[in-house]
């Protein structure tokens, strides 16, 4: 039976019209029309790909060692929008007319990806791209090239690469100040060193001053301590700019109860204003409280006034610090970092290593402002140390650098 009807199909195909066998033949080729049509269709709906690529000075320097700062790499941020998470970026650098990828990684969650790179070869500026490839039905994309040339050459620099202080440096906070939360402890040329390509910034006791200070927190004894003496400097009166990038390279103590900094005060102000771009702003690039500290130690924070007069303080604490060093084997007080700020007329953005940490818009100063290199041990904070034993603690310098827009 199933022989005759296998002959009867055969025979039943030999004498079907031409016409039936083209209808079938055409229904078979309007499926795969069908695939490619749906295929065309997701490709136009993949979202298009956007990338803007920020060229920045040598802010990226990670390492055990004090070192030059024209070692220092390059900070290069790729933003790409859409923005999806773990998405590959390669920074690509122009080689005559070729690209050649020499650096890769995946977008954050704000959907940057950070890279840091040689700013120059043999003097010479470089030109870098960021691409992206399909991902996750986003489209590949590319920005445009974008040159290293304009911070190429800094403003001001200093690799402390004497035995002594620059002249361009003077030493504040020279007496024991109640009214800036630091009866027990003064600024002092004692207290800093410069030698081996870097300064020493100390916090140290005062040997010249007998007894024990009552340190202070909220106005409640928090124990009596040995007097101290900071190492505390700046630039004022001989060095400021307005708008640009200032970043330095530092290693910071290791114990509570003093903290290291690098900060910004404004050069000058117009008397009764209240607007930033008029008075200026404290600019706290970055603050560190101690390796144990339950927050993580880290810390950038504005101080500027409103409209009314009144004091504002914006910034916070680093959120996962830690995210932004090296491997877990490094450390704010072990190893080296550049941290920086770059500052506009409309925000401010502070980096660690070329890894942007926070960013606002409020205080933004429109006054020449002038750096400050700190070790401070405020009063409300000197029971953290515990023993006076524990003296000196050192925040070391390695250099310090101005690109002015």
């Amino acid at each position: 039976m199933s022989g005759r009807r296998a002959l009867a199909g055969s025979l039943l195909a030999l004498l079907m019209p031409a016409s039936l066998l083209m209808v079938t033949q055409t229904s078979s080729t309007s499926a795969d029309t069908s695939d490619s049509v749906s295929t065309s269709v997701s490709e136009r709906r993949a979202k298009k790909t956007r990338i803007k690529l920020q060229a920045m000075p040598q802010i990226v320097a990670q390492g055990k060692r004090p070192g030059s700062a024209n070692s220092a790499k390059a900070g290069l941020t790729a933003t790409v929008k859409p923005a999806k998470v773990g998405r590959p970026v390669a920074l690509q650098v122009k080689k005559g007319s070729k690209w050649k990828t020499v650096k890769k990684t995946k977008l954050n969650k704000k959907g940057r990806a950070e890279f840091g790179a040689p700013i120059s070869k043999g003097g010479e500026a470089l030109t870098y791209r960021a691409v992206a490839t399909p991902f996750k039905g986003a489209k590949g994309g590319k920005s445009k090239p974008e040159s290293t040339e304009r911070w190429l050459t800094p403003t001001w620099t200093d690799e402390f690469s004497g035995s002594s202080l620059d002249a361009v440096w003077n030493h504040r906070g020279t007496t024991y100040e109640p009214e800036s939360l630091r009866a027990c402890s003064k600024g002092d040329p004692r207290a800093v060193k410069v030698g081996g390509g870097t300064a020493r910034l100390s916090v140290i006791k005062d040997t010249s001053r007998s007894g024990k200070c009552n340190a202070k927190k909220d106005g409640k004894s928090t124990g009596k301590y040995a007097y101290r003496l900071n190492g505390h400097i700046g630039t004022q009166g001989a060095f400021s700019f307005k708008y640009g990038f200032a970043a330095a390279r530092i290693k910071f103590q290791k114990s509570r109860g003093q903290h290291g900094a690098f900060w910004m005060q404004p050069a000058t102000s117009v008397d009764g204003a209240t607007d930033p771009r008029l008075t200026g702003a404290e600019i706290d690039v970055i603050e560190y409280f101690g390796d144990k500290h339950p927050e993580g130690g880290l810390t950038s924070f504005v101080y500027s006034k409103n409209k009314k007069g009144q004091g504002v303080k914006t910034g916070s604490w680093i959120k996962d610090s830690r995210s932004f060093l090296a491997n877990k084997r490094d450390g704010w007080s072990k190893n080296y970092h550049v941290f920086s700020v770059e500052w506009t007329p409309k925000v401010y953005i502070f980096r660690i290593d070329g890894q942007e940490t926070f960013r606002t818009k409020v205080g933004v100063s429109g006054q020449p402002q002038y750096p400050i290199l700190s070790m401070l041990a405020s009063d409300y904070e000197i029971s953290k140390i515990g023993r006076d034993s524990k003296l000196p603690q050192t925040m070391n310098v390695d250099w310090i650098r101005v690109w002015q827009a």
